[in-house]
């Protein structure tokens, strides 16, 4: 097929009322940007209907429909060709579209935004399926079941022919919904949660829960990978890793052992929330699925939820396990996720962990130390970096960009 744009449909933004221009405008950005590197000859823009790339001779075509189907607010991609309005111009277009595809049955499928356009739609499909019919032999109009649809769009100024649709990330424009701080472990189920939230709007910091020696420095590696593959969905990333080692031993010296892990998601949200509140970030997020561990139970959850005012995003909470592991796969982020790399949640992991955890019990294990002045010098010392091609590249402390 000969493309001259691609045709970016909005979907859930075609809802939107007085803001739709606001997530158009925004959408048109974060392909603009995405495009910068990679095509920095393509300009996207967008109208109320849609937004529009325009393909370059040359282009790889391949590489750039990957490209933009990775970018949150766009339902549907596109590849057109634009011609004039006139039947001639259109007939002489559809034999452009077609070229070099395969089929025996067919059919023509017309649009006409333009209600002003002198020929009905009828007799557009009619005049452009006799076009075809003349020039593929043994060709069939099959309106039921065809091989391949051409579709017309008839717009006041030009027109549009197609013959093939890509599905595209759908949601919202990232940005559009503000932001969050997404607790990353690098296990599987937090870079899904990442990606569904981005396809809601959300731009995510990530912050990660080290406790050296126990955990290995390669565990940063496994990271920043896992980071490089969701970075064309958002665009800047960056990663805050969290000192966590003196907070875990504490919490393994004074309280008893099936208590442990909620007392340390308990912790984790109350320096999540203290550097959240610190970035002006409105909220929290995490990859925790409903009954799938000991600290996923609706108790566990209350649990851990009572340390923290901030809303706690949980995109998977309701996912089969399946479900997760298939869109890992899709990302391509389970052969990242699952390398023999311990994070600090697994390394002393308990025996018999408490699935009912009552609040007066983590209350009366959290009274033994001073947990506070632990807390303030984790956040302290939290380390930032922003990921650039699979690199983790140290921020200066008082600067995130």
């Amino acid at each position: 097929m000969n493309v001259s744009h691609f045709l970016l449909h909005y979907g859930e933004l075609s809802t939107k009322g007085l803001n739709k221009k606001a997530f158009i405008q925004r959408l048109v950005q974060n392909v603009n940007r995405a495009l910068a590197g990679p095509f920095p000859g393509l300009k996207a823009r967008g109208d109320n209907a849609h937004a529009y790339v325009p393909v370059e001779e040359g282009t790889d075509f391949s590489s750039l429909l990957l490209l933009l189907r990775k970018i949150p607010g766009i339902q549907r991609i596109t590849p057109v060709l634009r011609v004039g309005r006139s039947l001639e111009e259109l007939q002489e277009g559809a034999l452009r579209a077609i070229e070099g595809e395969e089929f025996s049955t067919f059919k023509v499928e017309v649009r006409r935004p333009d209600h002003s356009y002198p020929l009905s739609g009828y007799e557009v499909a009619r005049a452009l399926g006799g076009t075809i019919l003349r020039a593929r032999k043994g060709a069939k109009v099959d309106v039921h079941r065809p091989e391949r649809t051409l579709l017309v769009e008839i717009r006041e100024k030009e027109c549009f022919l197609s013959c093939r649709t890509y599905k595209g990330a759908g949601g919202y424009p990232v940005g559009s919904g503000g932001r969050a701080l997404m607790l990353l472990s690098g296990g599987i189920d937090s870079p899904v949660a990442s990606y569904l939230l981005m396809r809601r709007g959300l731009v995510l910091d990530f912050l990660h829960f080290a406790a050296p020696p126990y955990t290995s420095e390669a565990v940063l590696e496994k990271l920043a990978d896992i980071l490089d593959v969701l970075a064309p969905y958002q665009g800047k990333v960056h990663l805050h890793v969290v000192p966590f080692t003196k907070v875990q031993l504490s919490i393994y010296a004074h309280a008893a052992e099936p208590y442990c892990i909620t007392l340390l998601r308990r912790m984790m949200m109350r320096i999540a929330s203290e550097f959240a509140e610190r970035r002006g970030l409105p909220a929290l997020a995490t990859g925790e699925s409903l009954g799938q561990v000991a600290s996923q139970t609706v108790e566990s959850l209350r649990a851990i939820n009572e340390v923290t005012t901030l809303p706690v995003l949980r995109p998977c909470l309701a996912m089969d396990k399946t479900d997760i592991l298939e869109l890992a796969k899709e990302l391509g982020t389970y052969e990242i996720s699952i390398r023999p790399y311990e994070d600090c949640c697994t390394i002393f992991k308990p025996k018999k962990p408490k699935t009912r955890p009552k609040r007066d019990e983590c209350r009366f294990f959290e009274g033994k130390w001073d947990y506070a002045k632990e807390i303030e010098e984790a956040v302290e010392g939290i380390a930032s970096y922003k990921v650039e091609e699979g690199r983790l590249v140290p921020l200066r402390k008082e600067k995130t960009e």
